[in-house]
């Protein structure tokens, strides 16, 4: 069994893998076929993937039964102790949005006292004894 996963790929790419396997989700490719045409394929997609990436997992002989082969993606393969695992990047391919300063409770600051009663002023649904202002 061989399933290979592309994002970001000119559709040309998606359609050549049509050729051998079956797409059941866009970018999702399943099927079963021989190591040759399984090696041959992944060199088209490595050759034709430009900035997408690709990920391929394959069923192979052993403890785990199966491989992955990856392409442009923040994901590799490593193998520990036999097992192959998946390791991420450490250094993110993204720029963290910069966090809001955490307001404090001081002088320039409203007391929690006065935050509470500016929630309850504006508050649409009250009972009817609140809205007259009247307790009674």
């Amino acid at each position: 069994m061989t399933v290979v996963i592309l994002t970001a790929v000119p559709p040309g790419l998606r359609g050549h893998l049509t050729r051998w396997l079956l797409e059941i989700s866009p970018g999702v490719f399943v099927g079963y076929i021989s190591a040759r045409v399984r090696e041959h394929m992944w060199e088209r997609v490595v050759e034709f993937v430009s900035g997408g990436r690709a990920l391929m997992v394959h069923s192979v002989r052993g403890e785990q039964r199966l491989a992955f082969e990856v392409h442009g993606h923040d994901w590799e393969p490593i193998d520990y102790d036999g097992i192959t695992l998946m390791r991420r990047s450490t250094v993110p391919d993204y720029v963290p949005a910069p966090t809001a300063p955490i307001r404090k409770t001081g002088a320039g600051a409203p007391s929690e006292d006065v935050v509470w009663r500016r929630r309850n002023a504006r508050k649409k649904f009250r009972k009817k004894e609140e809205k007259r202002g009247d307790g009674g």
